[in-house]
């Protein structure tokens, strides 16, 4: 399995589509194997599941994210996980653990990244 997190470098990050970068977690048994971090390609509508999908992704961990996302990630049966926070690799690994649920935090206003409904 492969976790991608919405990242401010090490952080999850409130918003998916502004983080600076994703922490991919490549798992086996739940436990991470491999991570590494890719630099957010650049934030324009229905891009960055697509891309994430393209790398294999199978759920994406953020602080919160716009609806559009999430309808793009569900068609592409990739789990969406908001609500996240803190320590990116914690988020993972509280994910493989089954004690990170989403809380359905959906961003409405793209540029007040601090307006996501909690």
């Amino acid at each position: 399995m492969k976790i991608a997190v919405a990242s401010e470098n090490l952080m999850v990050t409130e918003h998916f589509g502004h983080c600076v970068n994703f922490n991919i977690f490549e798992t086996e048994e739940d436990k991470v194997v491999k991570s590494e971090s890719i630099p957010n390609p650049g934030h324009r509508p229905g891009f960055l599941p697509n891309f994430l999908n393209d790398i294999g992704v199978n759920v994406i961990i953020s602080g919160g994210m716009g609806g559009g996302a999430i309808e793009i990630f569900n068609e592409k049966g990739i789990e969406v996980i908001v609500g996240a926070s803190g320590d990116a690799k914690e988020a993972a690994e509280a994910y493989l653990k089954g004690t990170l649920k989403s809380t359905g935090s959906v961003c409405r206003e793209h540029q007040h990244h601090d307006e996501c409904d909690k």
